[in-house]
């Protein structure tokens, strides 16, 4: 891996881990605009996405642990656990060029929906919205790395306090990434390029971390998340033009 690649992945990896700390979620979103083009294959861009975001929330939970509300979390999981099982065996049966342009399509529908649409759409915390999203965040994550938008949705409306969406998004990304890195590993997606990046980007996901939780209090959510979607919109334009 050439050094060019490896600094790409640690800024990105320092990004994505500040949004996530900051926002309760973003960090495979934010990463995989750019895993895809400098990993070798887009399953080892999506292992190493979910290594790295693992980092990211372990260090949160670590820290918020007594806000976790386990109740709120099993049926959301298990229905997430499930999809993304199958969603993570089909992705090496898909062409890498159409994976990505089915990125591309699926960041310009996160982009859009959560400037536009976040706050006129907003499901309830009930036991099918568990399973219905859960199901859709098994099939984002298996198949993008990125099982935080739907997800998100139901722990903001089952969440009264900001510590606890926290606490429970992190743990929810947390267990769903360490199955989703075993289910990668059985289908050879945990290569020594794979490794190799990991280690670098480790660092830079704790500093992303420890900078997010400083300016938790500090600045607006919505005005970073703002910002963030639009960049997520670009990149999803940019993922269909190339």
């Amino acid at each position: 891996m050439q050094i060019e690649q490896t600094l790409l992945i640690a800024l990105f990896a320092l990004g994505a881990s500040f949004v996530q700390r900051v926002s309760g979620f973003g960090f495979g979103i934010f990463i995989m605009t750019l895993l895809p083009h400098v990993m070798p294959s887009y399953g080892e861009a999506t292992a190493l996405s979910g290594l790295l975001a693992s980092v990211t929330s372990l260090i949160i939970v670590a820290r918020m642990h007594k806000h976790i509300v386990w109740s709120k979390l099993w049926l959301i999981l298990a229905a997430f656990l499930a999809t993304s099982f199958f969603a993570v065996s089909m992705v090496r049966m898909i062409d890498s060029a159409v994976l990505k342009k089915a990125l591309g399509v699926i960041l310009i529908g996160v982009s859009l929906y959560f400037i536009f649409l976040r706050q006129r759409i907003k499901p309830r915390a009930t036991r099918a919205a568990q399973i219905g999203l859960g199901i859709l965040s098994g099939l984002m994550g298996g198949f993008c790395g990125m099982q935080g938008p739907p997800a998100v949705l139901y722990f903001l409306a089952a969440c009264p306090t900001k510590e606890q969406y926290i606490a429970l998004t992190q743990v929810y990304f947390l267990l769903g990434n360490m199955a989703m890195t075993v289910f990668r590993g059985s289908n050879g997606m945990l290569t020594s390029q794979v490794g190799t990046a990991f280690g670098f980007g480790i660092v830079a996901v704790i500093a992303g971390t420890w900078l997010g939780a400083k300016v938790f209090n500090a600045i607006s959510r919505d005005t970073l998340q703002r910002i963030v979607y639009v960049y997520i919109g670009v990149s999803g334009i940019v993922a269909l033009l190339i």
